[in-house]
């Protein structure tokens, strides 16, 4: 499978990223093990976690996903040298969101031992940190680069203005700058990432994965009346895109996917693997069939006509 460059961080990536969120949530070890297996015999190669994935289950600590992906890179040796590591810290693991100095230093080693390596190739901040000055946390950064801990560093769920404010601080103080950004992005909510962050993005080089990249599973085209909603504990989330807007998009894939003997998420993932500003999708699985399905969205083109189709029916 052909890779991109993910940005100016020296990383190649397949065209999707495998979203570890279900890795001990609605993946238990077993079919975690046979969707990663899958996942990296089809060609993909990026694996995207967090150190607050699965904190939300009750009973869970957090760490669950990133101790799964460590239990399978020892049970399959020869498995590290083939895929790329992505996790995140600053999300709430009982402290609040911190993007702090000491917490980055105390997560970083965590996030290691869970993951049974001794570097990860992209550290993300989370989510951003208003109490702790840019230049302390990308001097953390810098210290854990310098170590040979972590390969490349991005962010996650940054506004333009938030990114803007890091990339100055990092060049008046001399500091590395984040390289990758990671944004809620697909074709029902396009409205936080287009404009000035994709802009910025483009601009700055940026390599671009995108998360909640079908909508809570709404670009599926499974839910198309409140009566579908029912069927499913997403449900409730993708109530609010069962409007005229959501609807045209869902008629959209259709037409495109018709065209091209493709499903609609095979559509909107193509949609994103093909659009300006973005280097790939984060896509969860939980089913090897699902895999399947990636892999095909990894292999359409739209042709120019489909991609207007889809842009005027998601425009907002």
């Amino acid at each position: 499978m052909k890779k991109r460059a993910l940005g100016k961080t020296g990383l190649e990536i397949a065209p999707l990223v495998f979203g570890g969120n279900v890795f001990g949530w609605t993946a238990d070890e077993a079919r975690s093990f046979e969707l990663l297996d899958a996942f990296v015999d089809a060609g993909f190669n990026a694996i995207d976690t967090a150190d607050v994935y699965s904190r939300w289950v009750s009973g869970h600590t957090g760490g669950e996903s990133e101790t799964i992906i460590g239990r399978w890179l020892k049970a399959r040796p020869g498995r590290r040298e083939r895929v790329l590591l992505f996790t995140k810290v600053g999300g709430d693991m009982g402290n609040g969101r911190s993007l702090g100095r000491r917490w980055i230093e105390q997560a970083v080693e965590d996030s290691l031992k869970r993951l049974a390596t001794d570097v990860i190739d992209l550290y993300q901040s989370h989510w951003p940190d208003p109490a702790t000055p840019h230049e302390e946390t990308l001097a953390a950064y810098e210290r854990l680069l310098k170590a040979g801990k972590v390969r490349a560093i991005g962010c996650s769920n940054f506004s333009a203005e938030q990114l803007a404010a890091s990339l100055s601080s990092a060049r008046e103080h001399g500091l590395p700058t984040y390289q990758t950004l990671q944004p809620e992005y697909n074709l029902v909510d396009r409205a936080s990432y287009d404009g000035p962050l994709r802009d910025l993005a483009l601009r700055e080089g940026l390599g671009v994965i995108t998360y909640y990249s079908l909508a809570s599973g709404f670009l599926s085209g499974k839910y198309r009346s409140e009566a579908d909603l029912k069927h499913s504990a997403r449900g409730r989330g993708v109530a609010k895109y069962l409007n005229p807007r959501g609807l045209r998009i869902l008629d959209a894939l259709d037409q495109v996917g018709g065209r091209l003997d493709a499903k609609p998420a095979e559509v909107a993932l193509a949609w994103l693997m093909q659009r300006d500003g973005v280097t790939a999708p984060i896509a969860s699985a939980t089913s090897v069939e699902q895999l399947k399905s990636f892999a095909k969205a990894a292999t359409l083109v739209l042709a120019a006509d489909d991609v207007r189709a889809l842009d005027a029916a998601s425009a907002p």
